[in-house]
């Protein structure tokens, strides 16, 4: 029987039916029906999901669609504002763990929709895997970070220098810092800077990184240093609350928002987001030893350690701007000011205003 096509992505909850969900799903799947679901729960934040227990037909369950997934997708009102983490995710999905493998939940439908502005993944329940959440509240010992930069590695190698990133590439068009850029020009605005650093997640910033000018000329020398070392895929978006732990320890991601760029920056966000202070200050050059051995079993040369931690201690710029911006109701105040805080001990840590001044000799 004809199904109706799945564009227009729907952008309200109530369009998503057995209809469209059927139609969707039949893009991996082309004899799958489903006939009907119960929506488990759903959860709101920078994008939504939709836990939902599927009635499929015997040819959707023989053809491996599980009874129970998770749709995410932009079903509110800054969704809009959004769009192209949407688009980068159903990218990553599409385009980029097919080729450089990431551990991440099996997808089954993934797409984006440029005249609505919308972008749909469906993909398996973790929960029915038995997988473990990190808490953000509890920083991860030094093995749990290597075993994910391990994984980061073999990631980031697999687009190493591709020409896909280069123009006519198929990634030419998803330079991280070219769509972060309008970001940081909004909440760098004097208004929205002071707003900010009078929060909670602000007062726990030293006062040297409340300086919005420090900041901007900080920013700009980053992104200078960005766009001048080699490229590859990035996941973007490492912090603890996108991985999970499969029951043998083995580390997983979610929430890619894939974009090209320096691959020191990942390695640099997803340290200091996820280690105790005090463990990190011992622990960081270790750790970026780690990545660099086993970078270095995929492309051969990488750079030396000092040069490396270098680059990781400018790289922390993004991450310490990347969680001051966060809108209160993407991520709690408690979280933001957790995360920035350990983001300003390994700034102070690692000189980076003395980096910045002294730059570009790095």
């Amino acid at each position: 029987m004809p199904v109706e096509s799945y564009l227009p992505l729907p952008t309200q909850v109530e369009d998503v039916t057995p209809a469209w969900l059927t139609a969707a799903l039949r893009q991996r799947a082309p004899e799958a029906t489903v006939r009907g679901f119960e929506l488990v729960k759903s959860e709101y934040a920078t994008c939504t999901k939709l836990w939902l227990r599927l009635d499929l037909d015997e040819a959707g369950k023989h053809a491996g669609i599980p009874e129970r997934v998770v749709l995410k997708g932009g079903f509110e009102d800054h969704s809009r504002e959004y769009y192209v983490m949407h688009e980068r995710e159903a990218r990553g999905y599409n385009e980029v763990f097919p080729i450089a493998p990431l551990p991440h939940p099996d997808c089954f439908f993934a797409d984006f929709d440029r005249d609505q502005k919308q972008g749909i993944v469906i993909m398996e329940d973790l929960a029915t895997r038995g997988v473990t959440f990190p808490n953000i509240f509890q920083p991860q010992s030094f093995d749990q970070v290597a075993a994910r930069l391990t994984a980061l590695a073999r990631f980031h190698a697999g687009t190493w220098k591709s020409p896909e990133i280069g123009p006519g590439g198929m990634w030419s068009d998803i330079v991280f810092f070219d769509s972060f850029d309008a970001l940081f020009r909004k909440y760098s605005q004097p208004d929205w800077w002071q707003a900010r650093i009078t929060l909670p997640r602000g007062a726990a910033m030293s006062l040297r990184f409340h300086d919005r000018a420090w900041m901007i000329d900080a920013y700009s020398k980053m992104v200078k240093l960005a766009h001048s070392l080699p490229q590859c895929v990035l996941h973007c978006d490492t912090h603890l609350g996108n991985t999970y732990v499969y029951p043998d320890g083995s580390p997983g991601f979610l929430d890619i928002v894939a974009g090209t760029g320096p691959a020191m920056l990942e390695v640099a966000y997803h340290i200091s987001t996820s280690v105790d202070i005090a463990d990190r200050a011992e622990w960081e050059e270790a750790l970026v030893r780690h990545y660099l051995d086993e970078l270095a079993r995929y492309i051969g040369d990488v750079p030396p350690i000092d040069q490396a931690m270098r680059h990781y201690s400018i790289f922390l710029i993004y991450g310490y701007f990347a969680w001051l911006k966060n809108e209160p109701h993407h991520q709690i105040e408690p979280i933001a000011t957790a995360v920035t805080s350990r983001i300003n001990a390994a700034m102070l840590d690692r000189d980076v205003i003395g980096l910045i001044r002294d730059f570009p000799s790095i």
